[in-house]
């Protein structure tokens, strides 16, 4: 990992200002839906009865890129599209409002999803700190094109970033979970929709 005492005074690489952006916002805390029969944990499934997770857009216009991003939320779905630029960002994004979640109890994210092809990013924030400063975690999932598709991604996949920079820890608690998001970052130009039905937290496969 590069540190960051290498990047030169005078420049801000686009790491970091990405970084920056992708940063959680303060707000009002939330608590999720109800545990399932199966144990498995509804996080929403954008019914007028789930959890209003506040959900916004963070794309890279906002920095002078040219992404465009943004979503639709219909009763039981929401629907992620726009268009990607590498030329000045290449990323779109949308995230949740800050929340307190416990999923100590589970062994990782699952979405139930209707994809392009294209590799997606899920993000999961914590009151985790890198030398004072917060630590996100992104885990990156792939996607079939035009097919319904539920994706288990376990926490032990979350890799911890600062601003762009992959960290060597601290490793993700799921017991301090504080907010969530939707990106993506593949490097690639072009169109993307993702459509997004549900978000659970699942047990281990043991204990279902």
């Amino acid at each position: 990992m590069q540190g960051l005492s290498e990047v030169p005074s005078n420049v801000i690489p686009f790491s970091l200002i990405l970084g920056f952006l992708l940063m959680t916002f303060p707000g009002t805390p939330v608590d999720a839906s109800g545990s399932e029969p199966d144990g498995e944990l509804l996080l929403t499934d954008f019914t007028t009865s789930s959890s209003r997770l506040g959900w916004y857009v963070v794309n890279d216009n906002v920095m002078g890129g040219r992404s465009e991003g943004d979503f639709e939320q219909q009763q039981g779905q929401l629907k992620f599209a726009g268009r990607t630029n590498t030329n000045g960002g290449g990323f779109s994004s949308i995230r949740t409002k800050p929340m307190q979640l416990d999923l100590s109890k589970h062994a990782g994210i699952q979405l139930h999803v209707k994809g392009d092809g294209r590799r997606y990013t899920w993000r999961l924030t914590t009151d985790a700190r890198w030398r004072g400063r917060p630590v996100s975690y992104w885990a990156d999932f792939e996607t079939r094109s035009g097919t319904w598709s539920v994706v288990n991604i376990p926490f032990s996949s979350f890799i911890p970033q600062y601003r762009g920079y992959q960290l060597d820890g601290p490793a993700l608690d799921p017991g301090k979970v504080t907010g969530m998001g939707l990106m993506i970052y593949d490097k690639q130009d072009g169109p993307f929709v993702l459509r997004l039905a549900s978000v659970h937290a699942y047990l281990a496969e043991e204990e279902l």
